[in-house]
């Protein structure tokens, strides 16, 4: 399902709509890329152009505007926050499960806290006229309402302690924004100087040049890049024109989350063939492919479900991250790395050949993970009930990587 029908199906049919989700399989990936991040760079991106471009009014000040850098950093704040915050308040869900007598299951938790958010999400957009921001507290409001549907339907919540699960949950959820608020506060700051810094002090041909595919180097094109979308901004702030501060602001947004360029994913044509009939075995039972986000953070995704009937069950997600994928190349960059293990199974991230690869074994019969990122830009998952580890990872490395990893610069504006 589409972006877009699902934000308005929740919104509009929300009844209705958390059975659907709570039988549909979902894959971490998927929910971060294909919804939470799109979503929550609208209200970012309107947070910018409203606090950066707009501006406010303050009682006896007048007009104040964010400088353009620092509104720049605090948009991609914001939309880390909102990847954190949906995070860290699924796993409050998960956590609280038991005690009001429903089924602890991170994947359904994830979705609860995923969905549950999207009128938030979708409210950011009236940031782009501050004072309308305001009416942003309705949306809080059906919020909690989304949240009190989806607990018994996903969490399988008796529908007698919805209300004292939900209760709970929010006032979870209270403490974790104001946490979340402070640590935005502290990094903020940081944040806008580290900007000030990347567009006055980073070095130009002529001073030292780093080796453009090393971390620091890709962090000097990164502010360079930026350096030419304050530029932009300026201009177009200077000469007046509405429309091109807006798409002046997009473009910046999409620079900073793109890595330090503009990437469109691929056409759902070309990522539609590089899902297989057979997978691991077993035959495709469902397949579907959207391009979903907002211009200029727009990513594409192809996912197919596999099966035998019998119990053996797979999901394969093939993602072109595009208009995100500096976020994913972030990963890479910064040695995302570590493992764990504990009663329901052991996991683990690391680089091999220099792709950064995730597995999850499940103990006690559970699901089984293996993913991988191609160019530091392509996500594959692939998730199977009665699958063995080994079996997920022999049919990820059949398919087609190389061609995944000769498109890497496919859509990639300079």
């Amino acid at each position: 399902m589409s972006l877009v029908d699902r934000a308005k199906n929740i919104c509009l049919t929300p009844n209705t709509e958390w059975p659907v989700i709570a039988a549909e399989p979902a894959s971490t990936g998927t929910l971060m890329t294909g919804y939470v991040v799109p979503l929550a760079a609208i209200g970012a991106a309107a947070g910018f152009v409203g606090g950066s471009l707009v501006g406010r009014t303050l009682p006896f000040i007048g007009t104040y505007r964010v400088p353009l850098m620092s509104g720049l950093v605090l948009a991609v704040f914001a939309v880390c926050m909102a990847v954190v915050g949906v995070f860290v308040l699924s796993f409050i869900i998960n956590a609280l499960a038991p005690t009001f007598g429903a089924e602890q299951n991170s994947t359904q938790a994830l979705k609860v806290a995923v969905y549950s958010y999207t009128p938030a999400w979708i409210a950011g957009v009236l940031q782009i006229v501050p004072l309308l921001g305001l009416f942003a507290i309705f949306a809080a409001f059906y919020c909690i309402y989304l949240l009190y549907l989806g607990l018994p339907a996903l969490m399988k919540c008796p529908p007698d302690k919805a209300v004292g699960y939900t209760a709970v949950v929010v006032i979870c959820a209270i403490v974790l924004t104001v946490v979340l608020t402070g640590i935005s506060a502290m990094f903020a700051g940081a944040g806008m100087l580290g900007a000030r810094a990347l567009g006055a002090a980073a070095p130009r041909s002529s001073e030292v040049q780093f080796d453009k595919n090393s971390p620091m180097g890709k962090l000097q094109a990164l502010g360079d890049k930026l350096d030419q979308s304050t530029k932009k901004m300026e201009a177009a702030q200077k000469s007046g024109d509405e429309k091109a501060q807006v798409a002046a602001a997009v473009e910046g947004l999409g620079a900073l989350l793109g890595g330090g360029k503009r990437v469109d994913p691929i056409a759902i044509d070309q990522l539609k063939p590089l899902v297989p009939s057979t997978f691991a075995g077993l035959a495709k039972t469902a397949s579907n492919v959207e391009k979903t986000g907002m211009a200029g953070i727009m990513v594409s995704k192809a996912e197919a479900t596999y099966g035998d009937g019998e119990g053996k069950r797979v999901n394969l997600d093939i993602s072109d991250t595009g208009g995100v994928s500096g976020l994913v190349a972030f990963a890479g960059w910064a040695g995302v790395e570590g493992e764990k293990e504990d009663d329901s199974g052991s996991e683990k991230t690391v680089k091999v050949d220099g792709r950064l690869v995730h597995e999850r074994i499940a103990k006690n019969g559970g699901a089984n993970e293996f993913g991988i990122i191609v160019g530091d830009r392509f996500v594959i998952n692939a998730r199977g009930r009665g699958v063995s580890i080994d079996d997920l990872k022999a049919a990820v490395s059949s398919l087609d990587l190389a061609k995944l990893e000769s498109m890497k610069d496919v859509g990639v504006k300079k």
